[in-house]
């Protein structure tokens, strides 16, 4: 008798054969480009709020404010300057919003617009031949 092993041992090695696909994307829709780039710059918003707000912490906390200060102090000849008085953890939290608000925006509806003008482009280029194989 023989073992499972050896008549393992014995089979040859089927060849795999991998398929070949080639497809057109001829149509993105536009509701999904417009929800998925919302997304992407809703988290990149988020993203960019906190790391103002993580490196606003890191120099405060390094004292690099107050070296800031000491130079404008000497450089001015004005004691009443302050960096962290002039951009506090407020107004940087604050203006990163604002600028993570507009990136939202501005991403969202060039989002848009390329999803627009790629279903547009589609009518004179016949789309985007893409490939895939089955391994």
């Amino acid at each position: 008798m023989t073992s499972v092993a050896e008549k393992l041992q014995r089979k040859s090695p089927r060849s795999s054969s991998s398929k070949q696909v080639r497809l057109k994307l001829v149509y993105v829709d536009f509701w999904s480009v417009v929800k998925l780039t919302f997304l992407v710059m809703l988290c990149l918003g988020i993203v960019l709020v906190v790391a103002a707000f993580l490196i606003w912490v890191v120099l405060n906390s390094t004292h690099v404010f107050d070296k800031i200060d000491d130079l404008m102090r000497d450089v001015l000849s004005d004691n009443s300057f302050s960096v962290t008085d002039t951009f506090g953890a407020g107004q940087v939290v604050l203006f990163a919003l604002v600028v993570a608000i507009l990136n939202t925006v501005v991403g969202t509806a060039l989002g848009a617009i390329g999803a627009l003008l790629y279903n547009l482009s589609v009518r004179f280029t016949g789309g985007l031949l893409v490939g895939f194989t089955n391994n």
